[in-house]
């Protein structure tokens, strides 16, 4: 949101966010440097001038670099820019692949082929990008026995050596130990 603020005789116009450009009559330059409707730099100018161009081209004059020095300046349909960067956004959005942490929790006293079971979807989860947190949750009298427990998580790892790396070794966090595997870079 932009706002004045004053010190003592003189008003400064703040834009608080990048996304919120300064248009047309919120921009209180004494100079910019303009660029021209197809790009091309018309060099720099009185703002009021600009103004006056970008009026009679019937479009919008938008401070696209306030920072610099004069401040640049860019005539353009401001409706449009917004809409092609919001457009521009989503489809980076969509690009973006998000890596999501399965869990597997497992007792200390597992069985052979309920462990398998648990390397298997292991597995899955790693061959679709994602990572697994593998957790050794002891209860009762199972936490007098942690460490002699901590076997079953190496053997978890070996056993996955091929299609998985151990990100974050097994560690000790309360009630049970846990380590991440990601997915083997080829």
């Amino acid at each position: 949101m932009a706002f004045l603020r004053i010190a003592g005789n003189y008003l400064f116009w703040r834009c608080t966010t990048i996304s919120e450009l300064m248009i047309n009559e919120q921009i209180r330059d004494r100079e910019v440097r303009l660029i021209g409707v197809n790009g091309e730099q018309l060099g720099i100018m009185p703002a009021r001038d600009a103004m006056k161009l970008a009026e009679e081209a019937e479009l919008d004059l938008v401070k696209i670099a306030p920072t610099a020095k004069p401040p640049v300046c860019k005539i353009i349909d401001y409706g449009k820019y917004r809409y092609e960067l919001a457009r521009k956004e989503k489809e980076a959005k969509k690009k973006q692949k998000v890596v999501e942490i399965k869990e597997i929790r497992m007792s200390p006293n597992i069985e052979s082929n309920d462990l398998n079971t648990k390397m298997n979807a292991a597995k899955k989860f790693l061959e679709k990008g994602n990572k697994v947190k593998v957790t050794l949750r002891f209860r009762g009298r199972e936490m007098a026995h942690m460490q002699s427990s901590r076997h079953i998580l190496d053997d978890f790892a070996k056993s996955l050596a091929d299609a998985a790396v151990i990100e974050k070794a097994p560690k000790v966090e309360g009630r049970s130990i846990s380590m991440v595997l990601s997915e083997k870079k080829q």
